[in-house]
C-alpha cells in the first residue's frame, strides 16, 4: 500500500490494529445516520429490503457493472509513436482518468472503501459517490449534503490520500434531481470522520446494541424498522423505568389499559407509531402430494408430477416451502432457496415436523451466547415462564367467553383464579402443574365451541345426524388425546400445533436465537424448546381458533379423515383444507394490546420473538404480553 504524501494532524489520534476487520466506509454512513442501524447491519449482520434499498440497488447496477483499475498516483504514461522511434522522442501525456467501482483500503484508519467513480488527473483524485435521493437545501439556497453522506465521502478521500493522491474535494451525484454537489474535504470534516470511525469501533466492541432513536423521523423510511422495533422497544423501556411491578398488568375488568406510576391510564395507540407493515405479502407453500418433484428455472419454482409441470410459482411470492412426505427437491432449487433465505421445511405425511433447511443464520454469536447464559439463570427462566403461562390461560379464558354457546361461568372464574396463582408461582414445576390444571378445565368445555350439529347438551357437539358418518368420525370432542390422536378434532389440533411449532422454529432461527434452548420447556433431544415456549400464548389464539373455524364453517368434513387402528388422520384433501384455515388465521389482522396498531398474527409472532431477544440481551426487563379481548 502506498503511503500518503500528505501529513494529517489526526494521524497520532488514531491507531488501527491490523488484526481487526476493516470497517466499510458505507457503514460509517449508517453509523452517523443511526448507531443502532449500524450495529444491526454491521455487527449482527441483519439486513432487509424496502422500496428505497431496492431502488438504490437498481441505480448502482450501472456503476457496479464495470470494475476499473486505478493507476498509480503519479498518473504519467509514456506513449511512443513506434518501436523504431528513439526514446527521447517519446511524449508524456497526462489525461483525466475515470475509474469505476474501485476498492481501496486504509491501514491507518482501518477502513475499506468501494468508490463508485474516481476522477484522477495525475496526483489529484476526486471521489464521486452516487446517491438515490436529493441534496440538502441550505438556508441561503445553496446545495449541500447531510452529515452521513459527507462522512462517507470523506472516508473515501482519506483512503485516496493514503494511497498517494491529493484529494481536497469530493462529489456527490444525486439521481433524483440529477445534481452534482461538491464537498470540500476540510479539517472539520476530517475530524468528524475520524470521530465517527472511533465511535463505530467502540459500538462494535459492546455486547448491547445502542438504544433506538426516540420518535425519530428517520425510522419510517428505514428498511430495518421491523427488526429494530424502535418505538416498541422504547415503550417497554419506559414501562420498565416507571416500575417493573406495573408491567404486563392487563386488567380483566377495565379493558386493555396500562397505567403509569401515578395510576393514570396509558393508551398504547397514542405512543407507538405503526411503523411495521401489517402483513407479509409472501405466503407459505405447502406441497402435500407424495411423488411431487420441485425444480427451478430462473426465479420460478416448477412443481412437477412425474414429467408434467402442474404449477409454476414465483419465488418472490414464497415465504417458506413445506414438504409433506416424499416430495423431491433439486439441488439447484435448494441452493436458490438458501440464497433467498427461504426456509425449506420437512414433515411426515401425518404432519409431524422433522426439521428444516435454512441459511447459516445470524452472524453475531453474542446473541446465542447470551441466550445460553440466561438459561442458567433461574430467576430469568421463572420470570419469563410465568408470563407465558399467564398469557396462555388468559387467552384460553377469552376464547371460551367469545365462542362457547353457553359460557361456563364457574370454569371462567376458576381460570381467572388460576392466573393469580401463576403470578405467585415459585418454580417451573409449580407452573407446569397450574398450566395442566388450566388445560384440563379448558378442554373440558372445548366441545361447547363447536357449533355444527348442536345437541341439548352445551358441552357436546355432533355432526348433523343426516350425514350418516361413523361415530368415530363425528366432531364430538370428549377430551384432548394425542400420539396418536383418536378423533378428528384431536387430529386437527395436533396438526395445528405442529404447524405453529414449525412457524415458531423458523421465526426463532431467523431472529438469531437457538430454537432448541428454552426457558420454560427444558432442553430435550430433538425438541425445539424455545419455539414451544413462545407458542404457548398463541395455542388458543391461532391453532384452536383455526380448528374451530375449519369445523364450524365446514372447511373440513368427515370425509377428510381416515382411521387406522386407534389413530385418526387427515387425508391429503383434508390437510389442504386445514392448511387454508390455518393460514387464514395467521393472516388475520389483530390489534396489539400494548402498541395499539393492527398487524397479522404472523407479524405478531415475529414481533414477540424479537422482543424476547431484547429481553435476553437486557434491553428490556419484562417480556410483553399478547392477550386479546
Amino acid at each position: 500500500m502506498i503511503q500518503s504524501n500528505q501529513s494529517d494532524s489526526h494521524d497520532s489520534q488514531f491507531e488501527f490494529d491490523e488484526e481487526v476487520q476493516a470497517l466499510p466506509a458505507r457503514m460509517l454512513n449508517e453509523f452517523v445516520y443511526c448507531p443502532r442501524l449500524f450495529y444491526l447491519e454491521h455487527v449482527d449482520g441483519l439486513f432487509a429490503n424496502n422500496v428505497d434499498t431496492i431502488e438504490g440497488t437498481i441505480r448502482h447496477q450501472r456503476v457496479d457493472k464495470k470494475t476499473d483499475e486505478l493507476p498509480s498516483a503519479k498518473g504519467a504514461t509514456t506513449k511512443k509513436s513506434g518501436l523504431k522511434k528513439k526514446a527521447e522522442e517519446a511524449t508524456v501525456e497526462r489525461t483525466t482518468i475515470h475509474a469505476r467501482s474501485v476498492t481501496l483500503g486504509s491501514q491507518q484508519y482501518g477502513i475499506l472503501a468501494k468508490l463508485d467513480l474516481v476522477q484522477s488527473d495525475g496526483e489529484r483524485a476526486t471521489p464521486v459517490d452516487y446517491k438515490r435521493g436529493s441534496p440538502k437545501q441550505m438556508p441561503d439556497g445553496s446545495l449541500s449534503a447531510w452529515d452521513p453522506e459527507r462522512v462517507q465521502l470523506c472516508a473515501q478521500a482519506l483512503v485516496l490520500r493514503e494511497n498517494g493522491y491529493q484529494c481536497d474535494e469530493g462529489v456527490l451525484f444525486f439521481w433524483e434531481t440529477r445534481q452534482r454537489v461538491t464537498i470540500a474535504i476540510d479539517a472539520a470534516l476530517v475530524e468528524m470522520t475520524v470521530q465517527a470511525i472511533a465511535g463505530a469501533r467502540q459500538v462494535m466492541e459492546h455486547r448491547l446494541a445502542p438504544p433506538p432513536l426516540v420518535s425519530s423521523p428517520k425510522c419510517p423510511r428505514c428498511s430495518l424498522v421491523g427488526i429494530c422495533l424502535p418505538d416498541e422497544t422504547n415503550r417497554l423501556r419506559q414501562l420498565d423505568h416507571e416500575g417493573r411491578a406495573l408491567i404486563q398488568r392487563l386488567l380483566f375488568d377495565v379493558g386493555p389499559q396500562w397505567r403509569d406510576s401515578d395510576g393514570n391510564a396509558i393508551h398504547p395507540s397514542s405512543t407507538t407509531r405503526a411503523l411495521v407493515t401489517a402483513r407479509d405479502e409472501r405466503r407459505p407453500l405447502y406441497l402435500n402430494t407424495p411423488g411431487l418433484y420441485v425444480g427451478k428455472s430462473d426465479e420460478v419454482l416448477h412443481i412437477k408430477d412425474r414429467d408434467t409441470i402442474i404449477e409454476k410459482i414465483r419465488l418472490n411470492d414464497v415465504s417458506q416451502v413445506n414438504l409433506m412426505g416424499s416430495v423431491q427437491v433439486t439441488t439447484q432449487a435448494i441452493q436458490t432457496l438458501l440464497q433467498l433465505e427461504i426456509p425449506l421445511l420437512y414433515f411426515t405425511m401425518g404432519g409431524w415436523f422433522y426439521g428444516m433447511t435454512q441459511p447459516v443464520g445470524l452472524k453475531n454469536i453474542i446473541w446465542r451466547r447470551e441466550q445460553f447464559r440466561q438459561a442458567d439463570s433461574a430467576p430469568f427462566c421463572l420470570r419469563l415462564a410465568r408470563q407465558l403461562v399467564l398469557d396462555k390461560i388468559r387467552n384460553q379464558r377469552t376464547l371460551l367467553m367469545r365462542n362457547h354457546v353457553h359460557p361456563p361461568v364457574q370454569a371462567l372464574r376458576f381460570l381467572k383464579a388460576l392466573t393469580l396463582e401463576v403470578e405467585q408461582a415459585v418454580g417451573l414445576e409449580q407452573l407446569l402443574g397450574l398450566e395442566g390444571v388450566a388445560a384440563k378445565t379448558y378442554f373440558e368445555h372445548f366441545a361447547g365451541m363447536i357449533k355444527v350439529g348442536r345437541t341439548e347438551d352445551p358441552n357436546r357437539a355432533l355432526w348433523d345426524p343426516d350425514d350418516e358418518v361413523p361415530a368415530w368420525l363425528n366432531f364430538n370432542f370428549l377430551g384432548r388425546n394425542r400420539r396418536p390422536p383418536r378423533d378428528p378434532v384431536n387430529a386437527l389440533l395436533s396438526l395445528g400445533y405442529s404447524l405453529l411449532a414449525k412457524d415458531m422454529t423458523v421465526t426463532c432461527a431467523s431472529v438469531g436465537l437457538d430454537p432448541y434452548l428454552g426457558y420454560y420447556h427444558q432442553p430435550r433431544f430433538g425438541r425445539p424448546a424455545l419455539a414451544l415456549d413462545l407458542m404457548e400464548p398463541f395455542r388458543p389464539l391461532i391453532v384452536d381458533s383455526a380448528v374451530l373455524s375449519a369445523i364450524n364453517t365446514r372447511m373440513v368434513q368427515p370425509g377428510h379423515f381416515v382411521a387406522a387402528a386407534d389413530a385418526v388422520a387427515l387425508t391429503a384433501e383434508g390437510r389442504k383444507a386445514f392448511f387454508r384455515a390455518y393460514e387464514q388465521r395467521m393472516d388475520q389482522l389483530v390489534t396489539h394490546p400494548l402498541f395499539g396498531y393492527r398487524v397479522s398474527y404472523r407479524r405478531v409472532v415475529e414481533i414477540q420473538t424479537r422482543l424476547l431477544a431484547r429481553m435476553i440481551m437486557g434491553e428490556i426487563w419484562q417480556y410483553p404480553s399478547f392477550v386479546t379481548r
